[in-house]
This record gives C-alpha cells, structure tokens and sequence, in this order.
C-alpha cells in the first residue's frame, strides 16, 4: 500500500511539473514584456510575439505530438519534449534581439507542445476515473504554481539580475525533469494508429496561418498579405477537416464533436483561455505603466488573482466530482468575467490597487473553478484508450484560445489607447478589460450546452 502511495505520489508529482513549467514560461515572460520591450525598442503589437510565437507553436504542433506520443509511448514523447524545451530555453536567454528570441520561442513551443498533453494522459491514464477529477484539480493546482511564482519570480530576475534569467532557470529544472520522470514514470501507449504527415502538416499550416494572420492585422498597414495568408489557412483547415473525414484512424476523431459535453468544453476551454491571456498579456503592464510599479512589485501585485489558483483548483476538483462539470464550470466563467468587468468599472476614477485586489480574487477564484471542470468535461467525454487525443484536443483550444485572446486584446487596446502615455495606456487597458470579460460570459453558454453529469 505504501508503494502504491508512493507511486501515485510520483506520477502527480512529475506529471504537474511538466505542466508547471510549459505554464512557467507563459507566466514568467508576462513582467519581463516591459523591459524586453526597452531593451530592443519594439512595440506592443511586436512584443505580442513573445508571447503567441510560443503558444501558437504548441498549438500547432500539438497533435503531432499526441499522435507520436499514443504510437511511441507517453512517457518517451513527454521527455523528449522536456528536453526540446530546455534547449530552446538556452537559445533565448542567448538572443540578442526580438527575431531570435522569437525564433527560440518557437524552439520551446516544439517541446512545450507535448509536454502538458502527455502529462495529462499518463495521469489519467494511471489513475482510476473514481479520483481523475480529484487529481487533475491538484494537477492543475501544482502546474498552475506557475501563476503565482511566474510574475513574481520573473519580477525579481528583472529588478536583481536581467530578463534573459527567465529562461536559464530552466535548464536544471529541465534536467531534473527528465532524469526522475525515467525512474518513476509509468510508459503507457494508446492508439497505434500510424501518423499521416500530410494530416501534420496541414494542421500546423492551417493553425500557424490562422493566428499569425489574425496577430498581423494589428500591426500591418497593409491588410492584403494578412488576409491572403489567413483565407490559405482557412482552406488548408478545410482540407484538413475534409481527410479526417474520410480517413480510418483520423489525428482528430471528427465522431468525438458529436457529443455536445466535448464539444461545448472545448469551446468553452477556448474562450475561458483567450479571457484569461488578454489580462495576462497586458495587466502586469498596466501594473508597471500606470501604477508605477518595477517588475518585482508588479509580479507581486498580480498575487491576488494568480495565487487563488493554487489554493482553489484542488477543492475545485473534488466539487466537481461531487456536483458535475456543468455547475462549475459556468460558475467559473461567470466569475472571472465578473473579476475582469469589475476592474474595468474601478479605472473609471482615480482608482488604487488595493481597490483592484477583491476583483482580482474573484477573477482567479473563476478560473481555479471553471479550469478542472472543462479538463474532466472533455476527457470525460471519451473512453478510456481516447484520452490521449482528447486531451491533446483540449490542449489545442486552449492554446489557440490564448493566442487569440492575446491578439484580440492588442487589437482593442490599440483601439482606445496607446503606449504614449499612463493615461492613455489605462484607457486602452480598461477596453482589454471589457472585452475580456465578456469573451468569459461568452464561454457560459458553450458551458451550458453539455451534457451535466451529477457525479457522486
């Protein structure tokens, strides 16, 4: 009984790391965007690609991965993706300008990309569905201290030391990762099925296109390239669509979006992401422009709604065993976008921090909720060998949610603000706000659109 604890132990614990530090890089990189920005003279809408480079990479290549992982094994997949990541890590604390950085961003991305799936799919894989639920609460508890020690850490390596610290951090963390996750990892397999690299590449055309198209029309002043690129992507998606159609062990079972509790999750998984990275993207900013803040201050300010993750996220999982994925996950929705809404009604005076920090806990407490929920909602919705793909499907609406959330936000502040001055930054930040939260409210219906299973 003691090893089996032990065991169990393990697999949480290496399995949420993975997750830990594919959010880490996310969060950590949010209160060093300001001083990148100085440090090579570019603007918010080229600055967005230190952020979306690195997730629209995840999203594009992720089922790729997933299908390797499924045919090769999990465990082996999950590795090799730690060991890209670290590789990409040291390539950007080396770049010397905004090209490579991105370049490297894009390195991790690869390895990020089935770091966070596979973990997903060897914990639910090793754990009876009586305590999934339970365990991808902390799961998501564990990885999502990447919330809270993100802005914080990064704060700190920006004021002590230099931004490109962020990303040496995860060179031992890296090596460590791969060293224990060979000694106590389960390998597990899933589907065989042979992986068709014409599939692979027209998904990660069609997603790339997508969001680079969509990110370039906030910055171009030419629209043509942007759109040309972007009706491409469309119709490689539809050829896509079209081969998964027709082929017999397609990369995206179409069968799995016959269940309204698959398909309403992901689409609420999307937009409850796209919510939550417009804020991440632009708060701490808002924290170090208007508020004055350095790095460090503004990475601890962000504490309020990032540390309700880790304290959340676990009761949320047993909650949502006890009373379904439906309530809480529409719960969830309502109050991040409460959260975000009542922040943007604050900056209308000559509002101060401490006035933001309940709607900042309200905001999290949403996320911690409504995070789990979609997470057992969508795997749910499959059996038990289709876990794998599932969660790399999840995984994919999350990510592209992210980057699209990054990007329409950019669109919006530049709509009602600019970076000329404190004024004028909190006039575009305050629109970010509003969109954001109604981009969370938007994700209530496709919540409610599933199926609700009572649990226990």
């Amino acid at each position: 009984m003691q090893n089996k604890c032990s065991s169990t132990t393990w697999i949480l614990v290496l399995t949420s790391l993975g997750f830990f530090m594919s959010m880490m890089d996310s969060m950590i990189v949010t209160t060093a965007t300001t001083a990148i920005r100085n440090d090579f003279q570019i603007s918010v809408s080229t600055l967005q690609w230190a952020l979306n480079a690195y997730n629209i990479t995840i999203a594009a290549v992720l089922l790729v991965g997933v299908s390797l992982g499924e045919r090769s094994g999990r465990r082996k997949i999950y590795n090799w993706g730690i060991l890209i990541f670290t590789f990409g890590s040291i390539l950007c604390a080396l770049a010397p300008n905004i090209t490579l950085l991105v370049s490297a961003r894009i390195i991790e991305g690869i390895g990020a990309s089935v770091m966070t799936p596979m973990s997903m799919a060897i914990l639910s894989h090793a754990l009876p569905a009586a305590k999934r639920g339970k365990a991808l609460g902390i799961w998501s508890g564990i990885g999502g201290l990447a919330l809270i020690v993100g802005p914080s850490l990064g704060g700190l390596i920006v004021a002590k030391l230099a931004w490109q610290w962020i990303f040496w951090i995860n060179v031992p963390i890296g090596i460590g990762a791969i060293y224990l996750s060979k000694r106590h990892l389960p390998e597990s397999k899933g589907s065989s099925d042979r992986l068709s690299w014409l599939d692979a590449s027209l998904i990660t055309l069609a997603f790339a296109g997508l969001i680079w198209s969509l990110s370039a029309l906030t910055s171009s002043t030419n629209a043509t390239l942007p759109l040309s690129l972007g009706l491409l992507s469309v119709l490689l998606g539809v050829w896509f669509i079209y081969r998964q159609h027709k082929e017999a062990t397609p990369m995206i079972p179409l069968k799995f979006f016959k269940s309204r509790t698959f398909t309403g999750g992901n689409m609420a998984t999307f937009l409850l992401y796209a919510s939550m990275y417009g804020v991440v993207f632009f708060l701490p900013q808002f924290l170090q422009i208007a508020g004055s803040a350095n790095a460090l201050k503004a990475g601890l300010e962000m504490l309020p709604w990032t540390g309700t993750l880790v304290v959340i996220a676990p009761f949320a999982g047993s909650t949502v065993d006890h009373f379904g994925e439906k309530a809480i996950a529409v719960l969830g929705l309502f109050l991040q976008g409460l959260g975000y809404l009542l922040i943007m009604l604050i900056l209308n005076g000559q509002a101060q921090y401490w006035q933001m920090i309940v709607p900042l806990v309200i905001a999290g407490a949403g996320l911690s909720m409504a995070g789990p929920a979609l997470q057992k909602a969508v795997l749910g919705a499959v059996d038990g060998q289709s876990i794998g793909k599932a969660s790399g499907i999840y995984n994919v609406f999350r990510l592209l949610g992210g980057a699209v959330g990054t990007t329409v936000a950019v669109s919006v502040f530049y709509q009602f603000g600019s970076t000329l001055s404190a004024s004028m930054f909190t006039a575009g930040f305050k629109a970010v706000m509003l969109s954001t939260a109604l981009i969370s409210f938007l994700g209530i219906g496709f919540a409610l659109s599933f199926k609700a299973r009572l649990g226990k």
